[in-house]
């Protein structure tokens, strides 16, 4: 028998695997975060990947655009970094727009110290046309219309975290400008085409329209376990690599066979979870679960659900779901398709703060205690536990 401790919010939750039905999850070392994440940011800003410290590309006229995403982990702790960094070129806040993908909460605003409190915040809006820019055609043929002010921005940065997304195979960085800041047909085009493959379509389009942008600067922040921030990587458009390799080398698995059996679990603050992340959780289980399996998911969160989620409530299940998901186009498209995927895949098993019909209603028996998920456990086959599997990237292979 051997014992495991997954942590399932911000608890310790004890489960035991007999040693020969454990399937084992190689990753490589890490060790735990070496600095606090304003000091990771500070570093990263001054000793950038192939570049000299951002404020030599920097005068004190410019106009800049930060781009950030506001459900990061000590987002306002970062940005406060970034924006003290932009201090040390004298660029004065009142030149500074912080902008944010749509719907996204604008908490981190008074959360940042009051020196900066001339920044302007913007929340952007893909169906305003008055508000979007033209900015060039690829060379697939696509007319690109992007953010306004990020397009009339002297020098655009972009403070976002990596994860691994549907659609590009990477989240975060380029993919963070395009298309998440472009317009409304877009964006809906861009949330149905993805896959349920190990690492999505790794489209090339993102990092071409960062590159059509001009010389975006990318602050790439590499989530620890729960709330922490393992590492940053900063830098031009080639640094993006370097954030993708970093990612990786914390948060790729790779297993020798799928399993009977899946525990996926994730930590954090439960506030801070969103059905997103459950999503991706599932989905990363599912990669791996046998056909017909079982998935327990483990969190002590009930995020909001988007018009997908609530539309998935009303099916009597996850056949045809996908389909339809795709005729309504709503804002959750590919989190509430990955969750279908799931669903179809095993049997789904639910731990979280949801009402048992709410969990019922997702195509998912709830479950609400440690010895129930011991028990999936213990209803035989082999097992694999996933740690923060809303961070991670299963495999079925080891590499060579």
């Amino acid at each position: 028998m051997a014992e495991t401790t997954l942590i399932v919010g911000n608890q310790p939750w004890t489960l035991t695997v007999p040693t020969e039905r454990a399937i084992a999850l190689h990753r490589a070392a890490f060790a735990a975060p070496t600095a606090s994440p304003q000091q990771l940011v500070h570093d990263a800003l001054e000793k950038p990947f192939g570049f000299e410290p951002l404020r030599r590309a920097l005068t004190p006229d410019d106009c800049i655009t930060v781009v950030i995403d506001p459900a990061l982990p000590h987002v306002a702790e970062m940005l406060a970094e970034v924006l003290r960094h932009l201090q040390s070129a004298h660029v004065d806040p009142v030149a500074v727009t912080i902008l944010s993908p749509p719907g996204s909460p604008q908490g981190w605003i008074d959360e940042l110290p009051d020196e900066f409190e001339d920044v302007t915040a913007e929340t952007h809006d893909p169906t305003d046309r008055k508000r979007l820019a033209y900015l060039a055609t690829t060379k697939g043929g696509r007319r690109v219309y992007l953010n306004r002010t990020l397009v009339e921005a002297d020098f655009n940065i972009v403070l976002t975290g990596r994860g691994y997304d549907p659609n590009s195979g990477h989240a975060g960085a380029e993919n963070a400008i395009f298309p998440a800041l472009s317009d409304e047909e877009t964006r809906a085009a861009f949330a149905g085409e993805f896959t349920t493959g190990p690492l999505g379509a790794l489209r090339e389009e993102p990092a071409e329209v960062a590159w059509l942008l001009g010389t975006p600067f990318f602050v790439q922040v590499i989530a620890g376990e729960g709330d922490a921030v393992q590492d940053v990587v900063a830098g031009l458009l080639d640094s993006g690599s370097e954030g993708i390799r970093r990612q990786d080398a914390r948060w790729r698995g790779q297993i020798n066979e799928q399993a009977d059996t899946v525990i996926a679990s994730i930590s954090g603050d439960p506030a801070n979870i969103t059905f997103t992340d459950l999503a991706q959780a599932a989905a990363c289980a599912a990669r791996v679960v046998k056909k017909g399996g079982r998935i327990g998911l483990l969190t002590t969160a009930a995020p909001a659900l988007g018009p997908g989620a609530e539309f998935l409530r009303t099916l009597d299940g996850p056949t045809g779901a996908r389909k339809l998901l795709a005729q309504q186009k709503p804002d959750d498209w590919a989190a509430s398709a990955l969750w279908v995927f799931a669903a179809k895949s095993a049997s789904l098993f639910l731990a979280s703060s949801y009402p048992d019909n709410v969990a019922e209603e997702l195509f998912a028996t709830p479950i609400h205690s440690q010895s129930e998920a011991q028990r999936l456990i213990d209803a035989g086959g082999t097992v694999l536990l996933i740690p923060d599997a809303h961070k991670m990237m299963v495999t079925g292979e080891r590499p060579a």
